[in-house]
């Protein structure tokens, strides 16, 4: 690493935001842990943006491998990274856009046995997956931890962003009334679940990187203070096909 990268190139990196937030804002940002449960196209894109604004340490999961069909949206991948696990390879960028961010990759699917090791003492949890049942194992676990889960999904050209806190009014489960609310996750619960994600769905680029952006800078608010957090039931939605769609409502 160059010379004058060493000492105080963590504020140098930082010095472009430095008009939006105070230091003892952006050193609160800097202390941070932040785990990202996807690497893919939601996910790498709030990775990178969380790197570049300096967030002090990210954990990143992710079970699966590049391959072609993620080019047309995962901005983490390319050539040369096909076949790679894609935690391993959002470790290594991380450590090529911003040296100060300490970084730690699980190359496991989340489940309900290791769900407290992934996220832990995590001060926020970052929400990038493409199936519902992975999403109520997460955000069950977030709000027993009390730990901030942020969401975001994306269908096509539509996405939609919100933030469960401790204190939200409504879990993510009573929010988009899920067959598993209040039940144990047993067969029964868990095939109705999957049955609420079934098939591949459709995506183009722009939309999953709107969001992994959005999803970053709600992480950025929550742990500075600055602005205000897109808290549920309100949540952002929007259809990059129509602008005029975006709209915050409340559910």
């Amino acid at each position: 690493m160059p010379t004058r990268y060493i000492g105080d190139g963590y504020w140098e990196i930082a010095s472009r935001q430095m008009s939006i937030v105070t230091r003892s804002e952006q050193e609160r940002f800097k202390d941070a842990k932040i785990t990202v449960i996807g690497c893919g196209g939601i996910g790498g894109e709030t990775i990178e943006m969380l790197a570049r604004m300096g967030v002090g340490e990210l954990v990143l999961v992710d079970k699966d491998a590049f391959d072609l069909s993620n080019l047309n949206r995962q901005t983490l991948a390319s050539l040369p990274d096909l076949g790679l696990d894609k935690s391993a390879v959002a470790a290594d960028k991380v450590r090529l856009i911003n040296p100060y961010v300490k970084t730690t990759a699980f190359n496991e699917h989340v489940d309900e046995s290791n769900i407290k090791k992934v996220i832990g003492d995590s001060d926020i949890v970052i929400d990038a997956l493409d199936n519902v049942l992975t999403r109520v194992i997460v955000s069950r676990t977030a709000k027993e931890l009390r730990i901030p889960y942020v969401h975001g999904a994306i269908h096509g050209t539509q996405g939609q962003i919100t933030v469960f806190l401790p204190n939200s009014d409504k879990t993510y489960e009573e929010m988009f009334n899920l067959p598993s609310i209040g039940k144990e996750l047993n067969d029964e619960v868990i095939n109705d679940l999957k049955n609420v994600t079934s098939g591949v769905p459709p995506v183009i680029g722009p939309t999953p990187n709107v969001i992994g952006c959005l999803e970053a800078f709600e992480a950025y608010k929550i742990m500075t203070g600055v602005g205000k957090v897109t808290v549920a039931p309100k949540i952002l939605t929007f259809d990059l096909l129509d602008f005029s769609s975006f709209a915050l409502n409340e559910l």
